[in-house]
């Protein structure tokens, strides 16, 4: 069974998306870097996909800054 699809804490880089990504097609952070990279150098909307995954996809272990976290 394949993980959920959420931006994990750990192996960030800038949002998380790609960790997230990586983990959820069972492949390594940074190989889906490189290949988010490569696709940058083709005309579409890449950029802005990513954008909206940031917005969209959950962070892993809830909300921030609840009272039980202080």
């Amino acid at each position: 069974m394949s993980a959920a699809l959420v931006r994990p804490r750990d192996h960030r880089m800038i949002a998380g998306v790609c960790a997230g990504l990586a983990r959820r097609f069972g492949t390594t952070p940074t190989t889906m870097r490189v290949i988010f990279l490569v696709s940058c150098l083709l005309p579409g909307p890449q950029f802005l996909v990513y954008l909206a995954l940031w917005l969209l996809l959950p962070s892993e272990g809830g909300r921030r800054g609840t009272a039980e976290s202080w």
